[in-house]
């Protein structure tokens, strides 16, 4: 059994259908990338997921149950919670403060899960007391994903979390991405940064237009020339033009 069980989904924002009959899974301790274009319905996939969205049919199964009639509060309780693209943090609040809400499901804040939010973001440990509107976006998209993990999740929906970043930063997103994966948390990765997420993901999924257009393991999504011109910004090389013997193309 998958954890993550997406199957025949249809999602439609009134009259228009972003997601038309996406299915895929997640296995428990994978790193799995989702992939496309602005538009092709990877935020609205993870938005269904997380039961922001409701789906007009077809199944989401976390854990062998059914959850896409469930409210995201109940999904989040379950295991499963979601670092938005854009991050969405509380800007008036200071960092502790907006840890501590990512831990609303709890009955008392776990102090395990704070000191593995600093372990992870030593940075954030440094500013605690700062107020969040106040941080750097590196900074804010750390503080994203670190609220996201004081519910202590089984599986973690990651919502392009480059965007915006200098490389630098790039780099260390990623690098903890791969560090909270392994430390035990399964992770559904959506990503435009195509390059790096298939360096990381053990399986990836390529969405067009609302559909899978591709699935595979992410090193043959690499090599894959489609995904190359699409996403890598790799193709054949263009043939130089003929030109006549005197120099007139």
């Amino acid at each position: 059994m998958s954890l993550l069980e997406v199957r025949d989904l249809v999602t439609a924002y009134g009259s228009i259908e972003a997601l038309h009959g996406v299915s895929f899974r997640v296995e428990e301790g994978e790193i799995v990338a989702l992939l496309g274009a602005n538009g092709a319905g990877k935020t609205t996939a993870l938005r269904t997921i997380s039961g922001l969205l409701r789906p007009r049919s077809g199944e989401v199964r976390f854990a062998g149950e059914r959850i896409d009639a469930r409210p995201a509060h109940e999904i989040v309780r379950l295991g499963l919670t979601q670092v938005p693209e854009g991050r969405w943090i509380f800007t008036l609040m200071t960092v502790d403060e907006n840890l501590r809400l990512g831990a609303y499901a709890e009955p008392r804040v776990p102090q395990a899960a704070l000191d593995r939010v600093f372990a992870l973001f030593p940075r954030l440990a440094e500013r605690r007391a700062q107020v969040a509107g106040t941080l750097s976006g590196g900074e804010q998209q750390m503080l994203a994903m670190a609220r996201a993990l004081m519910a202590r999740p089984r599986l973690l929906l990651l919502d392009e979390p480059s965007m915006g970043l200098a490389p630098v930063l790039v780099r260390a997103i990623f690098h903890t991405v791969a560090e909270i994966n392994r430390e035990g948390t399964t992770i559904l990765l959506v990503e435009q940064n195509a390059s790096a997420a298939l360096r990381l993901a053990r399986r990836a999924y390529v969405l067009e237009n609302g559909r899978i257009a591709l699935e595979g393991p992410g090193p043959d999504l690499a090599r894959n020339e489609a995904v190359r011109q699409a996403y890598l910004g790799v193709g054949a090389r263009p043939k130089a033009p003929h030109r006549s013997p005197g120099g007139v193309a």
